[in-house]
């Protein structure tokens, strides 16, 4: 695509809105530093939220909050998978900068995030849930308050940590006169989502966020609330909310991986034919159905959680002046190719939900279809927070984009390390699957604004799709003598991009060479 050929791209699909007049820009900062509230789940795919064309799951106020936001529909996580993608939401780093390439490995604590950068003193802080970079329970990183949620971490602690200990939630079941069920004296997930939904994580976090709003709402505040949900046991409460029969397969539910899709993909598919565990018997179409319908439940936990705290942020007069961010950490595949999970490069487990609600946005509803990355988030945040910028991140500010002012749309990139070793799972029922949720080559991909995605694996078939064509990736074309000069604009970015970011991955040697 030509530099000019790039700039009417961006017209057309990021800045429709933005040449009618419709973007807003935003005021000056005022006598009032603006606050952030950073509202972020486990394994949520973006079609489980109305906007983004699911309006059979009931999630209202997550559909409320995405009428009043700036809208991304496709937003990309860095690597498709929980340590590596948490830790460049936070930091604004490529995992493989960041040091970060699979999951349980700690985040070095010289590595700053957010409130580090941003720098303020006047800013209270606070991080509540899923954490997963390292000493789970253990305020860090520029936090000074902390709510965790998750025991099963505690052999991943640093040197000098105390492994006994527990966390927050766990503290608060005790009060609640709940018997811990594990030999360690602390609660399972699976425990924990077999509880009255008043009791299980996200009411939990809820309870505790809209505590901390009351408390500084007179003082500037970064605060993260992070889910677990709708991640894996795929049980909860609301199991039953949606009835079996208005579960919607995804379109490329019934497309087969065929021979020059990666092998270790086709491997994972062939295991998840069968019993995924005991619950879920994903040999029949009923086994998915169920698997879907509890995974939709467990958004609309999410929902009423995130329901409560907005609600909250209003009646203390504080939403004018907070920033709103709603996105997850990574997608789920959830029966795409019949498979389930992430860690692959497949836009399922890729792309996410990303609303942004910022002050003098005017409470209305902006899509943006361009592409974009959460290597931005980092950078766009100081930049609506008046923070100073970051020379050193990667990323840039989508602030410029959010006004409506035109500027190129760039390639996005996602990366997958595959781990050396691989690391045992935090509880019984992730060990079980760690194995084939990680294995595979290491993997680099780039997104273009004209619909073509490269995909080039070290130790694996390569992939290519023109998802303008084939959203649903079901015809990969690397092989295709066609495809040659494609295959090679788009591994000249990937070289580039991995020559600008410091990424020695050597991958795709030969990529160019068609049958």
């Amino acid at each position: 695509m030509t530099p000019s050929s790039r700039r009417d791209f961006l017209r057309v699909t990021v800045g429709a809105a933005a040449a009618a007049g419709a973007l807003p820009a935003f005021p000056a900062h005022g006598a009032r530093k603006p606050n952030l509230l950073f509202l972020w789940t486990d394994e949520q795919r973006p079609d489980t939220i109305a906007v983004y064309g699911n309006r059979r799951i009931q999630a209202p106020n997550l559909s409320k909050l995405a009428s009043e936001s700036m809208v991304f529909r496709n937003a990309y996580d860095t690597q498709p998978v929980c340590t590596p993608a948490r830790s460049s939401i936070l930091t604004g780093l490529w995992p493989h900068q960041n040091g970060c390439t699979q999951n349980n490995v700690a985040l070095a604590e010289n590595v700053p995030t957010l409130p580090k950068l941003m720098g303020d003193a006047d800013y209270r802080t606070g991080y509540f849930g899923k954490w997963h970079l390292g000493d789970e329970v253990f305020a860090q990183h520029g936090f000074e308050e902390w709510r965790s949620i998750e025991d099963g971490y505690w052999k991943y602690y640093r040197e000098g940590r105390d492994a006994n200990a527990r966390s927050s939630y766990s503290d608060w079941l005790r009060v609640l006169n709940y018997t811990p069920d594990t030999s360690r004296g602390d609660f399972s997930r699976d425990f924990a989502s077999r509880l009255p939904i008043e009791h299980c994580k996200p009411s939990y976090l809820g309870q505790e966020a809209c505590d901390f709003l009351r408390r500084h709402r007179d003082e500037p505040f970064i605060l993260h609330v992070n889910y677990l949900e709708p991640h894996m046991p795929f049980w909860g409460p609301l199991n039953d909310l949606h009835k079996l029969e208005d579960i919607q397969f995804p379109p490329n539910f019934e497309d087969p991986l065929e021979e020059n899709e990666p092998m270790s993909y086709r491997f994972r598919a062939k295991k998840y034919a069968g019993m995924y565990d005991e619950r879920f018997d994903l040999a029949a179409a009923a086994g998915w159905r169920r698997l879907i319908a509890n995974y939709w439940g467990l958004v609309s936990q999410i929902d009423r959680s995130v329901g409560g705290i907005l609600t909250t942020l209003e009646e203390l007069g504080l939403a004018e002046d907070t920033i709103v961010v709603f996105t997850s950490d990574h997608g789920d595949m959830m029966g795409s190719h019949h498979l389930v999970e992430k860690g692959y490069m497949y836009q399922e487990a890729m792309r996410v939900p990303l609303l942004i609600r910022a002050p003098g946005q005017g409470r209305k509803q902006q899509i943006v279809e361009g592409h974009v990355s959460q290597i931005d988030l980092v950078p766009t945040l100081l930049d609506l927070m008046g923070g100073k910028a970051n020379a050193t991140l990667p990323g840039k500010s989508l602030v410029p984009l959010m006004k409506g002012e035109t500027q190129a749309t760039e390639p996005v990139f996602v990366e997958w390390n595959a781990p050396a070793e691989m690391p045992e799972g935090p509880n019984p029922e992730g060990a079980k699957r760690d194995t084939a949720k990680t294995a595979g080559p290491s993997s680099r991909a780039v997104i273009m604004p004209d619909g073509w995605k490269l995909v080039l694996h070290d130790k694996d078939q390569h992939q290519l799709y023109n998802l303008e064509k084939d959203s649903g990736e079901t015809k990969n074309m690397y092989g295709e003598r066609e495809s040659r000069e494609v295959v090679t604009r788009l591994s000249g970015e990937i070289q580039r991009w991995q020559e600008r970011v410091g990424d020695t991955l050597r991958i795709g040697e030969g990529a160019v060479t068609m049958s």
